[in-house]
């Protein structure tokens, strides 16, 4: 696998899948106004709770985890203890710093993707804890009186909130792409800028109804391959609800192009608004491309799992997508030289 230097942008999300509740994305302009509004994240068999809006929040566009410092904690009442931009690394002495601690009731119902609570077992932070991954791709962590401590600095909000695990939480994004070709099969390029434009497999959520790379959790004992594997065959081609032929040609043609050389695009902190002191989002998203055209191009894009419809769409710094997917699909057209 291709490893491209770790951005030090926050991403998204990296991932989509961890309770059926709604979230607070605050999407960060380069302008000193941070924007929050409501959106959804997919259930996993979950029905969706009400949320309020997040109200106006006021960060530098630098700022470390905006998402993550989001006024409302998504889904609840729950109100975080303001940050500001100088107060967010713990190596600033900040005695008057009282956050609320806050996890989620679905979460402390105990699901098999949750952890239990922090003081009912001893967990190996900074370790491969059985089958649960509980290092960070950040590096170490540290942990504070038995609780791990958000790499990124403070959020506002102690506790899991959202998430099911103490610690990092690992998500897994593929960017599937192609050329995008005439109708002579000729690749196609871009008349502004004359650099081929490449297309990627685009997922349309159907909680948020926002365009997005398909992506999901990384399972207990499961290798971010079979992630990635995994969440696109559901997400874009509707593995699950395919005739067992056509799951058999969809995991032929799919496992060929996963097991080819993908580009690592980023691995690292996602500045997700569920986010807490105590527990984060990471993510790991990788490229595959199709580069003649003849592998999962050739397959019809049926949408299946949490996707609304799927589609290829051209990649252009004109696109309005989920998080920081965006940030993501940059990289993949300036290492492949094509259009942005």
């Amino acid at each position: 696998m291709i490893q491209m230097p770790r951005s030090s942008v926050g991403p998204r999300r990296a991932a989509f899948t961890l309770l059926g509740f709604q979230y607070c994305l605050c999407t960060s302009q380069i302008r000193p106004h941070i924007s929050c509004t409501t959106s959804q994240i997919p259930a996993r068999s979950m029905k969706s709770l009400s949320t309020s809006a997040c109200s106006a929040f006021t960060m530098s566009s630098t700022a470390p985890h905006v998402k993550s410092r989001c006024p409302q904690y998504p889904s609840s009442e729950i109100k975080r203890f303001p940050v500001p931009d100088d107060k967010v690394d713990w190596k600033i002495d900040w005695p008057l710093y009282k956050p609320e601690t806050y996890t989620a009731p679905a979460v402390l119902n105990k699901p098999e993707w949750a952890d239990p609570d922090i003081w009912s077992f001893s967990p190996l932070f900074n370790n491969l804890d059985g089958k649960v991954d509980r290092r960070s791709h950040e590096g170490p962590y540290r942990v504070e009186n038995g609780l791990p401590l958000n790499p990124h600095g403070r959020t506002g909000l102690t506790g899991r909130g959202l998430l099911g695990r103490w610690g990092p939480n690992h998500a897994a994004d593929p960017i599937v792409t192609r050329w995008k070709r005439d109708s002579a099969q000729q690749p196609m390029s871009h008349p502004m800028s004359k650099l081929p434009v490449l297309q990627f497999v685009s997922i349309k959520r159907k909680d948020c109804g926002e365009w997005a790379i398909p992506g999901g959790m990384v399972d207990p004992g499961e290798q971010v391959s079979l992630t990635l594997h995994r969440e696109f065959s559901e997400e874009a081609l509707n593995s699950l609800q395919a005739s067992p032929q056509d799951r058999e040609q969809i995991h032929q043609r799919i496992t060929a192009l996963f097991n080819s050389q993908g580009l690592e695009v980023y691995k690292g902190y996602v500045d997700d608004p569920r986010n807490s002191d105590n527990s984060w989002m990471e993510t790991v998203a990788v490229n595959f491309h199709d580069e003649t055209g003849n592998s999962v191009s050739e397959l019809p894009l049926r949408a299946g799992d949490d996707a609304g419809q799927v589609q290829w769409t051209d990649l252009d710094s004109a696109l309005s997508l989920y998080a920081s997917h965006s940030h993501f699909l940059e990289v993949v057209a300036k290492k492949r030289s094509a259009h942005w």
